[in-house]
Parts: C-alpha cells; sequence; structure tokens
C-alpha cells in the first residue's frame, strides 16, 4: 500500500520521503499528524483513512471508515482529536481520533451546505465550525448543539476559506476570481471589503495573522499578496506557474511562500526582500510609444490612412503599446514575472542581467496536486491528487526552517 522512497537530495530541492497509495479514486485532502509520523486522507471514494508508519518504513491504515458521500474537504484539530469531514452531499461529519490513532468515533453531523463543501475551519476559543462550498455560501455552526448560527450568499460557489481567529474575520475566495473579507458575529456578518485582482477563479488562500498577509492562488496561474493590515491596498503579483494553483502556505518564520499547481510544479518564493507592485495597465486608443493608432481608433486611422495596430500592454511600465514597440521579452522576478513576458523596448533596455536572477525555485512534483499541506514545525509537506497518490516531501533543504529552528525531518 506504501513504499518507502530512498532518494537523497542531489541538490537543494525537496525530498520525497514516502509514497502512500490505496484510496480507489481522487484524494481531496491530506493532513501531517503533529509529532506524529502519520497522515489523514479524505477521498473521492468515499473513505477517511488514518495512515501511521510502521517499523518497516512503510504507511498503513490505522483507520480505514466509509461515508455517506465523497469526501470533498477535512480539518483536524490536533490537540482535541477531533477531525470535520465535508462531503459531496453538503453535510459535515465530525469524529473523535483515539490517543494511539486507531480508533475514530462518530461524533455528529453538521447540516452545513445543500451542495459540495469546499472548505472547513474549526475555531475551538468559540467552538465554531466554519465552511464554505458550492451552494454559494459560507455558514457557522455551533459544534456544542449542532445548530446553524449563521449564513451569508456570494454569487458564485465558494470555493476556499480562510479565518483569522482573534478578529473573527473570515476570508473566502469564490468562482468569479472575487474575494471577499467578511466580520462574523454569533447571527450575524457583515462585509467588510471585497478584492479584485485575479482574471480566473480563487482556488486557495492562505492568511498570516502576524504580518497580517492575505496570499490567494488562482487558475489564472498567479499569486497575489494583499496587504491587509499594513499599506492598505499595496498587492505583489508572483506568476511562475504554468497551470492553476491549487495550493499555498506562507512560512512567516523564514518568510517564504510554498505554492503547488495542478501540473506538478511546486515552487518556493523568496517573500523577504523588497518587490515591486506590478503596474496597473493604462488605457489609450493608440500606441504610448510610436502613436500608432489602434484598430478601434477610427478617427486617428482615417486622418492618417493607416491601419490600426492591436494593443498590449508592458508588464514592466503598464503602458499600451503596439506590437512592435514591445518586440521584446523579459522575466522580471522583483515584479514577480519569474518567466519572460512582454515589456516594451525601453523597460527592456532597462532591465540589467542582475534583475533576470530568480526569486523562487521550482520543483517537479510529478503528480497531479489538488491539495497541499505542511507541518512547518517539522519542514514535512503532503501533497495529493486526482492521482490517487499521497506523497510526504521532507521540505527542509528548500524553506531553510532547519537553519531557523534547528528541527530535522525525523
Amino acid at each position: 500500500m506504501a513504499a518507502e522512497i530512498h532518494s537523497r537530495p542531489q541538490s537543494r530541492r525537496p525530498v520525497l520521503l514516502s509514497k502512500v497509495e490505496g484510496h480507489l479514486d481522487a484524494v481531496s485532502a491530506a493532513l501531517l499528524i503533529p509529532k506524529e509520523d502519520g497522515v489523514i486522507t479524505a477521498g473521492e471514494d468515499r473513505t477517511i483513512r488514518v495512515w501511521l508508519k510502521r517499523d518497516s518504513g512503510q504507511y498503513w491504515p490505522s483507520i480505514y471508515h466509509t461515508m455517506a458521500s465523497p469526501c470533498s474537504a477535512m480539518a483536524y484539530h490536533h490537540d482535541s482529536r477531533r477531525i470535520f469531514v465535508g462531503q459531496d452531499n453538503g453535510a459535515i461529519m465530525e469524529f473523535h481520533i483515539s490517543e494511539d490513532f486507531n480508533k475514530m468515533n462518530f461524533v455528529k453531523t453538521y447540516p452545513a451546505h445543500q451542495n459540495r463543501v469546499s472548505a472547513i475551519t474549526f475555531c475551538l476559543a468559540s467552538e465554531w465550525l466554519i465552511s464554505t462550498g458550492h451552494d454559494k455560501c459560507i455558514s457557522w455552526m455551533c459544534t456544542r448543539s449542532g445548530t446553524m448560527l449563521g449564513r451569508h450568499y456570494f454569487t458564485s460557489w465558494a470555493s476556499c476559506l480562510q479565518y483569522d481567529h482573534e478578529t473573527q474575520h473570515a476570508f473566502v475566495g469564490d468562482y468569479s476570481g472575487q474575494i471577499t473579507l467578511l466580520k462574523l458575529e454569533q447571527n450575524t456578518c457583515s462585509v467588510i471589503t471585497t478584492l479584485k485582482g485575479h482574471e480566473g477563479s480563487i482556488t486557495s488562500l492562505w492568511w498570516d495573522p502576524v504580518q497580517r498577509l492575505l496570499f490567494s492562488g488562482a487558475s489564472d496561474h498567479s499569486i497575489i499578496m494583499w496587504d491587509i493590515g499594513g499599506r492598505k491596498g499595496r498587492t505583489l503579483l508572483l506568476q511562475g506557474h504554468h497551470d492553476k494553483v491549487q495550493a499555498i502556505c506562507y512560512i512567516q518564520l523564514t518568510r517564504q511562500l510554498v505554492s503547488c499547481s495542478a501540473d506538478g510544479g511546486i515552487a518556493v518564493w523568496n517573500m523577504d526582500i523588497s518587490r515591486e507592485e506590478a503596474p496597473q495597465w493604462l488605457e489609450s486608443d493608440s500606441c504610448q510609444k510610436c502613436e500608432q493608432p489602434f484598430f478601434w481608433n477610427i478617427k486617428q486611422m482615417w486622418d492618417s490612412k493607416t491601419i490600426g495596430l492591436r494593443q498590449h500592454h508592458c508588464r514592466k511600465c503598464g503602458q499600451a503599446v503596439c506590437g512592435k514597440c514591445s518586440s521584446k521579452r523579459s522575466s522580471y522576478p522583483i515584479m514577480g514575472f519569474e518567466f519572460q513576458v512582454r515589456v516594451c523596448d525601453s523597460c527592456f533596455e532597462s532591465i540589467k542581467d542582475e534583475d533576470r536572477t530568480s526569486l523562487a525555485t521550482f520543483h517537479e512534483g510529478k503528480h497531479n496536486i489538488s491539495h497541499m499541506s505542511m507541518d512547518i514545525s517539522r519542514g514535512l509537506m503532503v501533497t495529493c491528487g486526482s492521482d490517487r497518490i499521497v506523497k510526504i516531501w521532507d521540505m527542509t533543504p528548500v524553506v531553510g526552517c532547519s537553519l531557523a529552528t534547528g528541527f530535522s525531518s525525523r
């Protein structure tokens, strides 16, 4: 069911420690058990499983439980050994796991949604279970009574969720590409603001309560960092993936961001430097370099007896330019462009060779990644996806945590 991988790092890259196999359909979520050599997985095959590492080095299921509906989301609270599993039918089920991780007892069912549950978080202080779903809503329920406290509806599927336990602020990403910031109260909520910047559906969110930074990944292959607490409205764009960004995790201690995409790409971004904010794209009826008209500028085309040109934008200065005035391509990592993008000729000349030095490292997970989670204290990461395989990684060679905290993956 599981095989130990004996590879050792040839360079600074993630080390694949183990593959865990056994699910019969896509694995929706996988979580590492803190302080244990174990992982909890939930799958579209309607099973939730707890895998423990045996003396042989292999992971074997100590718990195998079949649900009524495919499992779509999961949250685990280690101190209280409580696990919450969201399902395709909209229900969330709570279980309690025994101290030795060999038994799981059913606690209660929460009628949280009318459709697939997309994300779950549990707040012990308030005993709230907060979730989002494909019924276009966020719900929060009382875990003591199992009753619904409140719901808020969006115009699109609610796809991902982050929650600030101290301020009771919830961040909800949806399929329209919008992120809504809500203040949750006992039986009501208020919309604080909406964040718009992605050109595709929001696929992942990560909230760092220390620096008050929100990171969002989307189907447009990009990541945006939103400075919620400090410089209002400041955003940083990160582009280095070639497929939708499925999961992100910010390591506050080392100022690094780990992201995974659907094509198996794993990126580690250096956020401990002063980055430049990408410019807003400017609009113009003619090229802002050569002043030739764009194809919709009928008057100037008629007056100058010329054919209109197609409009492009320089990624560095944001100016509207024609193809002839933006014939060059360049990476510009300080602005988040890790691969080559269109720049105008004058910006190309201003970019020095050292400006093209990458500020991220890119690695190949070699499987479709739909979900990732990290145990930052040990530098471990688990990934899972539609190939039904769960992979456990030692990330200490690339995230630098071992230098900062002195831990090892063992």
